[in-house]
């Protein structure tokens, strides 16, 4: 028993362990919100360490001090009636040390809750297994992936529209769930470019754990830039593959779920969400399906998405056909429910073609 003991701990211990690849890491933040909520969290976990360390010994102590010393087994022990001095004390301490940390916290989430009246403005939608961003005052809808500016307060209006979701950029700030009929907000800053790694953390049926979240922070000169470039039409396709691909989803049923500006504006969604991921810049992104797969090739390196798009030579066709494919394969849904992507079985020419229809979706 002790070495399964000894064994478990060591389990414990080495959970406790990462490697410097943690994007998702509480105490690493990269925005104004998140350092608040980490100049709170750091002294009551060290409270909490202390006070912890201090309960355990003392229960070693006692456990020690009193264990059973082999005495008869009809032999009653001494009997012990309270100390009176001793409940008064550990009944005022515990609220002697929670008091400053009960005024801290109010006034931290008081302060996290105020709304800057110059913020951006994204409409954040979860539903079964991706992030819809909807940027009202640019008119401007995108997937899995939002671009924010440095810099500049973001205020993030969260709802869902199928089950319960919970949006969580650790690095920006705290976590929000995603209620059906109900609008949740929080506000944050990003105070240098680069990408910020969330995740759903509401369970949320089969693909929560693929239901990823990838803030893209850029410089307010890229920022713009890529604001134009999403508010732009989709480009005619003019090669022949192209065209034929543009004909493949129109005519196979892709067009009927997602929309792509200037092509299809699905009015009757077979989902039970009612949407699935509009597709009009998709090359502007580096990621697909929950941001679970990439965009672009592990080998290409490539600035973050900006005006330019996905280089075509970057592109992942490998990741991006099996998905055409056979999308269930790569991340489990329940497409039988409408509750995901369908497999359209789709031939070998029609995927060649789709894609390189979407790849001019930049």
């Amino acid at each position: 028993m002790k070495r399964f003991g000894a064994l478990g701990l060591l389990a414990i211990l080495l959970a406790a362990c990462s490697s410097e690849d943690t994007p998702q890491n509480v105490f690493r933040p990269e925005g104004t919100q998140a350092q608040k909520i980490n100049d709170l969290q750091v002294p009551v976990f060290i409270a909490a360490g202390v006070v912890g360390v201090i309960v355990i010994t003392m229960v070693v102590i006692i456990v020690w001090q009193f264990r059973s010393k082999r005495h008869a087994a009809d032999e009653v022990p001494t009997q012990i009636h309270g100390n009176s001095k001793l409940e008064i004390a550990w009944t005022i301490l515990p609220g002697v040390i929670l008091l400053p940390i009960a005024v801290f916290t109010v006034a931290t989430v008081f302060d996290l809750a105020q709304k800057p009246s110059d913020a951006l403005v994204v409409d954040v939608v979860g539903q079964q297994w991706w992030w819809e961003f909807d940027y009202p005052d640019q008119g401007i809808v995108t997937a899995n992936e939002m671009v924010i500016p440095v810099g500049r307060d973001v205020q993030v209006r969260i709802s869902s529209r199928d089950v319960i979701h919970s949006f969580w950029i650790p690095a920006l700030n705290g976590k929000r769930d995603a209620v059906p009929g109900r609008v949740s907000s929080i506000t944050f800053q990003a105070e240098k470019a680069g990408e910020y790694w969330g995740q759903c953390t509401e369970f949320c049926g089969l693909s929560h754990a693929n239901m990823r979240i990838r803030a893209i922070a850029l410089e307010p000169d890229q920022f713009d830039a890529w604001v134009k470039n999403q508010q732009t039409p989709a480009v005619d396709p003019t090669d022949a593959a192209a065209k034929a691909g543009k004909d493949t989803f129109t005519g196979r049923g892709c067009s009927s779920c997602h929309a792509i500006t200037g092509v299809s504006d699905p009015k009757d969604v077979p989902l039970v969400a009612g949407a699935a991921p509009n597709l009009t810049h998709l090359m502007s992104r580096t990621t697909f399906a929950g941001a679970t797969y990439n965009l672009i090739t592990s080998d290409c390196s490539v600035p973050p998405p900006g005006p330019t798009g996905t280089p075509k030579e970057c592109l992942n066709r490998g990741d991006l056909e099996a998905w055409l494919r056979d999308p269930n394969a790569l991340v489990p849904m329940a497409a039988d429910q409408q509750r995901g992507m369908p497999n359209l079985h789709l031939t070998e020419a029609e995927i060649d073609n789709l894609v390189a229809y979407l790849s001019t979706l930049s």
